[in-house]
């Protein structure tokens, strides 16, 4: 059986030496380079041509998302499996829309890592289970959000913009009670308790890109 050959790009040394020794248990598994930024991590893509790639968000070089699309566009194949130590889903789906095979969190346990790269060595999509909760949770936020009428959404946006409710009156040629009446109306048909809630919710839903 040929041997599943691996890149590994993450800028913090011991977090690597993890992944190699997990990795190195593995049978067929080989990891051939490591990256510690995203210049390196194109050169070693380059130099290895690895089977896949595990790859961070957090870090210099222009992060993980700039590499992913840089390695893509080198090669349309490559099979990229995100990992990162951030959970929410607005991440996972937009290193999924930039072309990732896989998003797994850095508090997943280790064999969910083996798992999702021989579910991307199969042609598959893979998410960790932890993800794939927040996915299904956030996909009815989503729906939520995407129920609210033009106006409620875009009084949405400007909130989750750190706007106050006279701003968004101002900017929207709007009354202050017309908007006051329409965040609480959001805030039913979302179920949130208050403004923070909303922005929250709306960028788990994706609606607003999180902070």
């Amino acid at each position: 059986m040929d041997l599943i050959r691996i890149l590994l790009v993450d800028d913090h040394p011991i977090v690597r030496e993890g992944y190699r020794r997990l990795l190195g248990r593995q049978p067929g598994f080989s990891v051939v380079a490591e990256a510690n930024d995203g210049e390196a991590a194109l050169a070693a893509f380059a130099e290895h041509a690895p089977d896949v790639v595990l790859m961070d968000l957090s870090m210099p070089g222009g992060g993980g998302f700039a590499a992913v699309e840089a390695m893509l566009a080198r090669d349309s194949k490559a099979r990229i499996i995100v990992v990162s130590m951030h959970q929410g889903a607005i991440f996972a789906r937009k290193a999924m829309a930039a072309g990732a095979r896989g998003f797994v969190s850095k508090s997943s346990p280790p064999d969910e890592l083996v798992r999702a790269i021989t579910t991307v060595m199969s042609g598959r999509r893979v998410l960790s289970d932890d993800m794939a909760q927040e996915f299904a949770r956030t996909s009815l936020e989503h729906d939520d959000v995407a129920g609210l009428t033009p106006r409620e959404r875009d009084i949405l946006l400007l909130l989750a913009r750190g706007m106050s409710g006279r701003s968004i009156a101002s900017s929207l040629g709007l009354s202050s009670k017309t908007v006051q009446n329409n965040l609480s109306l959001i805030r039913a048909k979302l179920g949130a308790s208050g403004d923070a809630e909303l922005v929250l919710k709306a960028q788990r839903a994706g609606f607003v890109d999180a902070l």
